[in-house]
């Protein structure tokens, strides 16, 4: 049976998730659960619009920053380098907002 913990929100060390009292540094736990995400919903999400996947998790300022960088790209592909810009922004978004998702079920943020 694989042992269940989370991590202390004060000193982020790994202790048992029935823990009210983190016994590496005394605080006590705070009882705040995140909703989980599914991370397969973000990269696809991502996928067909760069930023929904960050919006899906609630990192809404990140989401939009993305979502500008994809435009500015777009108006750059009529030089060269938007070409390449657009591609790495593209895939960037897609693997932050399925790891992203990860962290939150991880309940790492």
């Amino acid at each position: 049976m694989e042992k269940e913990t989370k991590y202390c929100h004060n000193c982020s060390t790994e202790i048992d998730k029935r823990a009210v009292i983190c016994p590496s540094c005394g605080v006590q736990q705070v009882g705040v659960t995140l909703s989980s995400k599914n991370e397969g919903l973000a990269a696809v999400l991502s996928f067909f619009i760069t930023g929904a996947g960050q919006i899906y998790n609630g990192r809404i300022g990140k989401g939009i920053l993305f979502f500008i960088a994809m435009v500015i790209s777009w108006f750059l592909c009529s030089i060269v380098i938007g070409v390449p810009m657009l591609i790495i922004i593209w895939i960037c978004g897609i693997f932050d907002a399925y790891n992203e998702a990860k962290k939150i079920n991880a309940q790492l943020i």
